[in-house]
């Protein structure tokens, strides 16, 4: 058995240069890819505008005020109906009461306490609808009613698309073909071929207002202010070169 210790040392000395030649080689196929980054983008137009605003009224007694409510609600109705709206788009809230009151001084100036001035009432209303030009006009001449006693503030409108899960879709189809063109082009220029998707990592998907300057946000971007918009995504995909 004396050359049983070189017995070992020769087995040990194989199983290691076999052990380093398979972390060699997997090393080796780790690498043997190449990453891109593909991008999709599109421009499309609002389908859905929602607008809101506010009714105001202030007065000494609950009752009264909530008649004041009640004309600037039936003139906003007839408003919007005869610019061609129908009742079911619009959605009057619950009318929030509020009571109202004012510091009161001492002679010297010293904060003496409060009194109650009256109350406040608010109703928010909101219009939604699929005919956004009728309602951005509507939205822009409102102010009419002020000169009819109206007491209200109104919002701007805010932009949606009912298809967005349909731009996505096309989005990541177009960036993952960009991706491919470029990752095509890189082997092309090593002389070599791209093999199957090794990994894909989905981008977050960004909705600005076209022709804009707005920002891209970590989290993702989703305007609502703009009419006209544009989503962007992006793909990273890394593929085996073969």
């Amino acid at each position: 058995m004396k050359y049983a210790k070189y017995i070992i040392l020769g087995i040990a000395a194989v199983l290691s240069a076999y052990v380093l030649g398979r972390a060699y080689t997997y090393k080796y196929r780790a690498q043997d890819t190449v990453v891109v980054t593909g991008l999709g983008e599109t421009e499309f137009t609002s389908d859905l505008i929602v607008w809101s605003g506010t009714l105001t009224a202030e007065a000494q007694n609950v009752a009264t005020g909530y008649a004041q409510i009640e004309q600037s609600k039936k003139k906003v109705q007839d408003y919007l109906a005869a610019k061609g709206l129908p009742a079911e788009a619009v959605v009057f809230e619950f009318v929030n009461v509020d009571k109202q009151f004012s510091p009161v001084y001492n002679a010297n100036g010293s904060w003496a306490g409060q009194r109650f001035t009256g109350y406040e009432l608010r109703q928010r209303f909101t219009v939604e609808s699929s005919e956004v030009e009728k309602v951005e006009t509507i939205s822009r001449e409102i102010s009419s009613l002020i000169a009819q006693g109206v007491s209200i503030e109104a919002y701007a409108p805010d932009y949606y698309y009912t298809r967005l899960d349909d731009v996505k879709m096309g989005l990541i189809e177009t960036a993952s073909a960009d991706a491919r063109t470029r990752a095509e082009k890189i082997a092309r220029n090593a002389g070599t071929k791209i093999g199957k998707v090794a990994s894909a990592r989905m981008g977050v998907f960004q909705i600005t207002g076209a022709n804009s300057n707005e920002e891209f946000s970590a989290g993702g971007s989703f305007n609502t202010s703009s009419r006209n918009k544009k989503a962007r995504i992006t793909m990273r995909i890394e593929y085996r070169v073969r």
